[in-house]
């Protein structure tokens, strides 16, 4: 159990590996390689790390998520378009950035009276437009420039 908490299971199949790609964008403003590159979440468990519900049960709905993953895979029931279960809720972001000076002074979250208090209601999504609107970006991988570091082998590596 605890091994499908690690990035190399994440990424061990297939369908993931524009997943892990996309960590390696040499791109700032892509969360998922801006987290990962500077170590923000641990690199061997960065897929984990965002991907768990910071809950009383988060940890066995990720599992129970991650299981139907597996299902699918086995299966062969990949959908076409990998997509979030349910809409991805700020919590997970609150959990490492409410109280980072980066996150209660930057001008985005400020740039209204009330925005930040939305933001940790979970009312406007950390993921909206304006914000951090680019995850994943699988779809522009193909003309991405990739940075040369640390390469995503999933045991944070």
């Amino acid at each position: 159990m605890d091994r499908s908490k690690t990035t190399a299971f994440c990424l061990q199949c297939h369908t993931m590996d524009d997943h892990g790609k996309s960590l390696q964008l040499d791109d700032p403003s892509f969360l998922p390689a801006a987290h990962y590159q500077n170590n923000r979440v641990p690199r061997a468990t960065a897929c984990y790390t965002c991907h768990t519900d910071y809950t009383l049960y988060g940890g066995v709905g990720s599992k129970w998520r991650g299981l139907r993953h597996v299902y699918a895979q086995v299966t062969g029931n990949i959908p076409e378009k990998i997509t979030l279960y349910t809409p991805y809720n700020n919590r997970e972001c609150l959990h490492c950035h409410n109280g980072s000076r980066s996150f209660e002074e930057g001008a985005t979250h400020n740039m209204e009276p009330d925005r930040k208090a939305k933001i940790k209601s979970n009312e406007l999504s950390c993921l909206s437009s304006g914000c951090h609107e680019s995850v994943h970006n699988i779809d522009g991988l193909k003309d991405a420039k990739f940075w040369t570091g640390v390469k995503s082998d999933g045991e944070g590596n």
